[in-house]
């Protein structure tokens, strides 16, 4: 049995981390029949669309990012309040970017909004409520924070931000098989006892465990900073639009922290950031921080 193991222990690491990889990729390589139909927004039992002006203002951040081949990017209605993606440019598939519905509101039409039943701890939401319109404002974009938030989407996309976080996983693992590989051959594992051998790879994988909770949130804060700072150098009205996003996002935070109540002030902090579910787990850079990003590069005119 131990012969046989050996026999295939370079072939099993590649396959698992072969696997890993084109498990995360997957949904990537067919947006169209995995990513989308899991964000497709909606309405009356029929997919939802979008209005043409938010279709204009999605080919106009395209224009502005300068991408070459804009029907590469196609855009779809989707639920939430933020926009998503999947893919990278170069796949024959495209990317698909979804745009949410709020993107549609104006301070003299809410559609998107309040035509839309949001439940919080199995309740509605009372939109005329004190916390229904603090909510209902922190959900409502000017077209500069719209702009912004698509910008730095497109440019997630457009840093092969799926292909990077599909990256970590096989590459932690693989880092754990040479790891423990190396110890056994260093100590001569391999000629005595199975119980050894047992727990260095056991060690082995939890060292590659670790690895890959802090590469992947390393990989996230630094694709969320990379996509904001593309977003916000394309010109001050980007810049100015990056603030909003992310004041708005605070704002929406610290609002939902009242209404979710005790749930609501496990997640978020009294100044509106994510709480990590772990003091490992640090997946995304907090939204003060990228919001004083943008300020740092408004106040040096690099925007």
């Amino acid at each position: 049995m131990t012969c046989r193991f050996q026999k295939y222990r370079t072939g099993l690491p590649i396959t698992g981390c072969g696997g890993l990889f084109s498990v995360n990729m997957l949904y990537h390589v067919f947006p169209e029949h995995t990513y989308r139909k899991v964000y497709q927004a909606w309405s009356e039992g029929q997919p939802a669309n979008f209005s043409e002006k938010l279709e204009e203002t999605f080919q106009g951040v395209l224009k502005d990012m300068g991408i070459h081949s804009p029907q590469n990017y196609m855009a779809f209605a989707a639920f939430g309040f933020h926009p998503v993606g999947a893919s990278v440019p170069w796949l024959p598939s495209g990317v698909r970017v979804g745009l949410p519905a709020n993107f549609n509101s104006t301070p003299d039409n809410m559609v998107g909004i309040t035509n839309r039943v949001v439940l919080i701890n199995g309740k509605p939401v009372e939109w005329e409520s004190t916390s229904g319109a603090a909510l209902k404002e922190a959900l409502m974009f000017s077209p500069e924070a719209q702009r912004f938030a698509l910008a730095r989407k497109v440019a997630w996309l457009q840093d092969s931000g799926p292909l990077l976080h599909a990256t970590v996983a096989p590459a932690c693992l693989a880092g754990a098989c040479a790891y423990g590989v190396g110890v056994k051959q260093v100590f001569g594992l391999y000629g005595g006892s199975a119980v050894l051998r047992a727990v260095v790879s056991l060690l082995a994988l939890a060292l590659g465990a670790v690895s890959y909770v802090l590469a992947s949130g390393a990989v996230s804060q630094r694709l969320d900073c990379r996509s904001d700072w593309c977003a916000a150098s394309l010109s001050q009205d980007y810049a100015k639009g990056g603030l909003e996003f992310y004041d708005k996002l605070l704002s929406r935070n610290r609002t939902l922290r009242t209404l979710m109540g005790p749930k609501g002030k496990q997640m978020y902090a009294p100044n509106g950031n994510l709480f990590p579910a772990s003091l490992l787990m640090l997946r995304h850079a907090p939204y003060t921080t990228r919001r004083d990003k943008i300020t740092s590069l408004l106040k040096d005119g690099k925007a």
